[in-house]
């Protein structure tokens, strides 16, 4: 099979979602793997969110996770088991999630004895620094990481992004990062230790670069004397509609003109303060009002076909029930049949060589291949010399714009890749434009957004109007002489200029072809512009984001660096793939089909049990109580939040001796966790009487001296300065731009013990490398390149600044 991972042995410990999440990429893309477990099982094997507090016979998620695995019994002791490492291409250990005491492998010695093996580490805050040992949450990590602290109504209380993300996500980027060790190992003979932060994770994820943004609406000094970022909600978003809510996302000024547009106030165009973002939020009442007026009067499905024609990013808001009659997602089969027939679930979400995935394995009973061996025979073993980056040597053609599409090339960079970021002058990359926030301190504002210095470092700069027939012909004289083409247009865009597959076939044979389009490229949605927030409404991951008693709200933005790990994985597979071929291969890898992915407990849940997932704030059916608590040194409308997680009775009893055992707390209807879940309000209000007589950092020093789960509610914007566990990781990096000068930006969010630094240069100023890149590999004198930027075809500022 073609793009496949046939021949790579895993030896799977983990358990909850990340690691098992990892090593379900890893066999949905033909690797082998084997899942040890202890004689009681993966706890994930007796889970149900409808039911969370028995012991349920069977779990969809669970079949869901670890679906075409072989399920072994053992511990890292057992002699059989050792045996297994020892014939492995990769081990994966997780642990340190609420209650999960999994294993802690001697990974040191597993590497000694085989010197060509990777090992992946997923915890929650990695395996180093001075909080590696500290208990977490899901809750408190994405409290910690600056999630919390940006999502939420002005003066109200922040609420988390629901549906358990960070782990999801983590075990996405554990898998790219596992792949491109793999094929670094085959290369040279030498294995890599990965060690993965789940709170680095979930600030790559959740903050939008809110350290960085924070840093250049200062102007970029050293220590930013304002932190000018506090939370939010976007607007236009989720909005209620006649029958229901529908979404929408504005990321550019063209989409919020048209907008104007749709809902009939073309007058309103004239409005700067409403044109921005921050002008929105403070007039939010008067705002509402005004769309509300003509969106509650309409139906969504009428409501989404006249946005769509403005090619306004639209969607409805879906959940696990409503999402699988979506008429897009159901013409295109993303829906697939458990291999028992008891649940739906969406399919593998990239394509290979054009063809479907494959259909649901059956999930292992447990311990029903013990004493098997790997089926596949152990690759012979490269004797090489250790060094140098796994994609090194190739070249990639990078047409991507925005944050998903650059995010998945952006990993390619670090991990070796030359990639060639390709815009032009006439149509810079959107996510460029992100700078205008911060023009009043830097005259080329285009070279000073957040996402766009992150997700572009390691890379060059090349602009080229593919409109004019000279910078057509350019691109495609370049072709030839790269190994990869990655773009995240919507379908029509390169078929309207001529550069299908086809074309580039035709123009170099082994060149792969990596395609993110929003939707995929075939069905009745697949020219619709789709951006994170698209994927977050119709997925149903905003469904389950939100107060209780509030709308859905949108996790706003992981949806990006989500598809763009998924993609990123799709093509490291074709990277190792063990076939003979030479012929390049075409991925098509959506971002819808990654968001459902990462959503798919919705799914399970209400296809197995008739559950429905819903919202419920800051709550969890994995810990009560859960929530945020103000402490003594706020004050009314600008609390300082306290997160609070108690995932097991022990850490009830806890909390009941730092509370001095009070009254209240003896009633045994707080002695289980489903008791405490039934009474949760009650718990609620004594705890923020509580809370609201000490400072938060004496209740985090005394609860945490107790072994119980609690953070602050971190400020997104001083994070750099403020959290130690980040610098002492080196998660920030710096690398010196001619604009903005060498501000730490967040790098990724694992560590290869071979690699000291992920970003080697900083992102490319508009056009930066043209010279460069047209001579040395076009061969152009420098009177074409003068001619050429007489004309535009290339430049290096935006046309009509």
């Amino acid at each position: 099979m073609q793009g496949s991972l046939a021949g790579i042995r895993v030896v799977d410990f983990s358990h909850q979602i990340a690691g098992p999440y990892a090593s379900k990429l890893l066999r949905d893309a033909g690797a082998e793997v084997i899942k040890v477990e202890p004689t009681s099982g993966d706890p994930l094997r007796h889970w149900r969110a409808s039911e969370p507090d028995i012991h349920a016979e069977s779990s969809a998620l669970f079949d869901f996770l670890n679906a075409g695995k072989r399920s072994w019994l053992g511990d890292p002791d057992t002699p059989g088991v050792r045996e297994l490492i020892a014939g492995a291409d990769l081990v994966i250990e997780a642990h340190g999630l609420e209650t999960d005491t999994g294993p802690r492998l001697d990974l040191a010695g597993f590497r000694t004895t085989s010197p060509a093996l990777v090992t992946l580490s997923i915890t929650p805050y990695g395996l180093t620094g001075p909080w590696a040992d500290r208990k977490a949450t899901e809750f408190t990590l994405q409290a910690e990481s600056g999630s919390l602290g940006l999502r939420g109504l002005m003066g109200k209380e922040p609420f988390q992004a629901g549906g358990r993300l960070a782990e999801w996500a983590a075990g996405t980027y554990g898998a790219v990062a596992a792949l491109g060790a793999l094929l670094s190992a085959r290369q040279t003979g030498h294995g890599e230790a990965i060690d993965l932060s789940i709170l680095e994770t979930a600030n790559m994820i959740f903050t939008n670069f809110s350290d960085t943004l924070n840093r250049l609406m200062n102007g970029g000094v050293e220590d930013p004397p304002h932190a000018f970022l506090g939370q939010s909600v976007e607007t236009p978003s989720i909005e209620p509609t006649l029958d229901g809510y529908v979404g929408f996302c504005t990321n550019s000024r063209q989409q919020f003109s048209d907008f104007l547009l749709l809902i009939d106030r073309p007058d309103l165009r004239a409005d700067e303060e409403l044109a921005q973002f921050a002008g929105r939020l403070m007039r939010f009442e008067e705002w509402s009002a005004i769309i509300a007026d003509w969106l509650s009067a309409r139906p969504t499905e009428e409501i989404i076909e006249k946005a769509s024609l403005l090619r306004i990013p639209v969607a409805p808001v879906c959940n696990g029930q409503t999402v699988q009659s979506h008429p897009h997602l159901e013409q295109r089969g993303v829906f697939l049949s458990s291999a028992d027939g008891q649940f739906i679930q969406p399919r593998r979400p990239y394509q290979i060589a054009h063809t479907p995935p494959p259909s649901p394995e059956p999930a292992p009973r447990l311990g029903e291949h013990t004493g098997e061996a790997f089926s596949a025979p152990a690759p012979p073993r490269v004797a090489g010399v250790r060094g140098g980056l796994p994609l090194a040597g190739l070249r990639i053609l990078d047409l991507t714009a925005w944050w998903a599409g650059p995010s998945a090339s952006h990993v390619l960079a670090c991990l070796g890749a030359e990639v060639i970021h390709v815009e032009a002058i006439q149509r810079p990359d959107g996510m460029r434009m992100v700078g205008g926030m911060v023009a009043a301190h830097f005259p080329d504002w285009w070279e000073a957004s957040p996402h766009f210095l992150q997700a572009n470092t390691n890379k060059l700069g090349l602009t080229v109007d593919l409109n004019d027939p000279r910078g057509k012909g350019i691109l495609e004289d370049l072709i030839p002489h790269c190994d990869a083409v990655v773009e995240n247009f919507t379908p029509r865009v390169l078929d309207n200029f001529g550069l299908g597959w086809e074309k580039i076939q035709d123009l170099n044979p082994r060149i792969s072809m990596m395609r993110m389009p929003a939707f995929g490229l075939s069905g009745p949605w697949r020219d619709n512009t789709g951006f994170a927030q698209t994927m977050e409404q119709l997925s149903g991951l905003a469904w389950v984001t939100g107060h209780a008693d509030d709308q859905p709200r949108i996790p706003r933005g992981p949806c990006d660096p989500i598809a763009g790990m998924h993609a990123a994985f799709a093509f490291l597979v074709t990277r190792l793939d063990s076939s003979e071929s030479d012929a390049g291969l075409h991925v098509e890898s959506t971002m819808v089909e990654s968001a459902l992915n990462v959503a798919a407990e919705q799914v399970l849940e209400w296809s197995a049990y008739g559950h429905l997932l819903e919202r419920d704030g800051n709550r969890s059916v994995l810990a009560a109580p859960q929530g945020l608590y103000p402490c003594a040194d706020g004050q009314a409308g600008a609390e300082i939040w306290l997160a609070l997680s108690i995932c097991s009775d022990d850490q009830w009893r806890a909390l009941r001796a730092c509370l001095d055992d009070p009254a209240w707390a003896e009633s045994a209807d707080f002695d289980t966790r489903a008791g405490r879940r039934r009474y949760h309000d009650a718990l609620d209000r004594e705890l923020r009487a509580w809370t609201a007589q000490h400072s938060r950092p004496v209740l985090i020093e005394k609860l945490r001296a107790a072994g119980i789960p609690a953070s602050e509610v971190a400020n997104p914007s001083t994070l750099y300065a403020s959290n130690p566990q980040f610098r002492a990781r080196g998660y920030f990096e710096r690398t010196p731009h001619p604009t903005v000068g060498a501000l730490p930006l967040p790098s990724l969010p694992f560590r290869f013990a071979g690699i000291e630094h992920w970003l080697r240069k900083p992102a490319p100023t508009l056009g930066e490398d043209n010279d460069r890149i047209l001579s040395e590999l076009l061969g152009l004198s420098e009177s074409a390149l003068k001619e050429l930027r007489a004309a535009g075809v290339i430049g290096q500022r935006p046309e009509g600044l």
